[in-house]
């Protein structure tokens, strides 16, 4: 594409991002944070800029350990006016365990394939959307926020290529039920900018007023790329987690989200706002790296700001 063709790209004044790294970052780890070390964590994210924050999920502690606290967690965290927390919740009884808590918003998964809806959530695709509608119902009732992620929605680790018309058909019942937006989720990390571009554009024209956010994982280093391509076909939130911290303990060999201060970084010099203060989202993810005592996927913590903070005076 000629820099001509290029300067007619319309690219949004503002990208809202969605800080995962407190539940989708965590959920994976061996490492496992103490309550206090998680309020923390969600306390410095918002310091950072971050105003609305995946915290928690609501699921058998046998089976996500990390996310045991949950109640704990959101009893914990500071109550600001303009900062909104959200609470994964899978099924009906997740989500009335979440509505027990002040969580402000639920966040529901529909799965777009069989194979991996049942081995994720013992149920079918369509059976996946059904209980998704259901919960943002619930979230209504108790008015509160309801999203609906579609997970999967770029291939599936058991079934292989994922058709785009399912997820459109499922995108639009997912609006329908009048959940907030609806995400596309990279889950396992196989998307290309082509097929993010396609796809979210397409999800985009069939649901809209209702938002697309994207979800995405950086398995085989495409996820910035992904989110750029994302951006310009119409996603107006991005999920991001501090550092790269990440992965789903129901995929195999699905790694971190992408990194929060990588799509900060690469928004913000694109002349894109995000609200976010790069240089203290760096200070959040050394605090990680420290506490967790390893390198973490993030490139521009490690890399540092550019231009250096002594070029620009």
């Amino acid at each position: 594409m000629t820099e001509q063709a290029l300067s007619r790209v319309a690219l949004p004044a503002h990208i809202e991002i969605v800080e995962v790294g407190p539940r989708d970052g965590l959920q994976n780890e061996t490492f496992i944070m103490s309550t206090a070390q998680k309020v923390d964590m969600i306390s410095r994210a918002i310091a950072a800029g971050a105003r609305r924050l995946e915290v928690a999920s609501f699921v058998r502690a046998d089976r996500v350990p990390q996310m045991a606290d949950a109640e704990a967690v959101i009893a914990s965290l500071p109550n600001l006016p303009d900062t909104i927390y959200i609470g994964l919740v899978l099924n009906e009884k997740g989500a009335l365990r979440a509505l027990e808590t002040p969580i402000h918003e639920l966040g529901a998964v529909a799965v777009a394939s069989d194979s991996f809806a049942m081995k994720n959530q013992g149920q079918t695709a369509d059976q996946s959307l059904d209980i998704a509608c259901r919960i943002v119902s619930l979230a209504q009732q108790a008015k509160r926020r309801g999203q609906i992620t579609i997970s999967a929605a770029f291939g599936c680790p058991f079934e292989g290529e994922v058709s785009p018309e399912k997820v459109i058909s499922m995108a639009k019942r997912a609006a329908a039920s009048g959940a907030r937006e609806v995400a596309l989720a990279d889950t396992i990390g196989v998307a290309v900018p082509a097929q993010v571009s396609r796809l979210v554009a397409q999800v985009a024209e069939a649901i809209a007023p209702v938002p697309v956010r994207i979800h995405l994982h950086n398995t085989r280093n495409t996820a910035v790329a992904n989110v750029w391509a994302a951006v310009q076909a119409g996603a107006t939130v991005v999920d991001a987690s501090l550092g790269g911290l990440g992965g789903c303990p129901f995929a195999p060999r699905a790694t971190g989200n992408v990194a929060t201060e990588d799509v900060v970084y690469m928004l913000e010099r694109s002349g894109v706002a995000t609200g976010m203060d790069l240089a203290r989202v760096i200070e959040t993810v050394d605090w990680i790296k420290r506490l967790m005592n390893r390198e973490l996927p993030g490139m521009v913590s490690r890399a540092g700001i550019f231009p250096p903070a002594t070029l620009k005076s």
